[in-house]
């Protein structure tokens, strides 16, 4: 998977979005807000969960905290972080590039609230110097993502 899962997703499912490979990292939400000269709130970062018997993925802001009695509401029980094997094992993406494109199979993907403050927003795009830009709307679309409010910004 990685790097070429995802060309091939966007290959297939929008053309127009052109996958960008930075020579520095772009494995966190620092470095990747440096790579790219963005805040590191217009990061999208794609966080594993696994609720109960569910695994599923969520989109949100680069600076926002996943909100344990928020993602309880939202999914109807405790959220737990997969650690850094089941996250490949899940998206075929190692930490670092995980995004909500590109998957061996469906899985259910969430947006957190906290990503509408953007027009546009960055997400890694399969491994950890890719990316892809494009807007909150067109991210929900293609994934199929279900709004949430699950995670709490910064205080600003």
């Amino acid at each position: 998977m990685t790097l070429a899962s995802v060309r091939a997703y966007f290959a297939a499912h929008a053309p127009d979005i052109e996958v960008i490979e930075t020579e520095d990292s772009s494995a966190t939400v620092p470095l990747a807000a440096i790579a790219h000269g963005v805040e590191p709130g217009q990061i999208a970062k794609t966080l594993c969960i696994k609720v109960g018997g569910e695994k599923l993925l969520l989109v949100t802001r680069g600076d926002a905290r996943l909100d344990n009695k928020k993602a309880k509401a939202a999914f109807g029980g405790r959220p737990r972080m997969l650690g850094a094997e089941e996250v490949e094992a899940l998206t075929g993406h190692k930490v670092g590039g995980v995004c909500p494109f590109g998957l061996p199979k469906p899985l259910p993907i969430y947006a957190d609230v906290s990503l509408k403050i953007y027009d546009e927003v960055i997400p890694a795009g399969g491994s950890t110097h890719s990316s892809v830009r494009l807007s909150v709307s067109r991210l929900v679309t293609l994934t199929g993502a279900r709004w949430v409010d699950a995670c709490e910004p910064p205080l600003v």
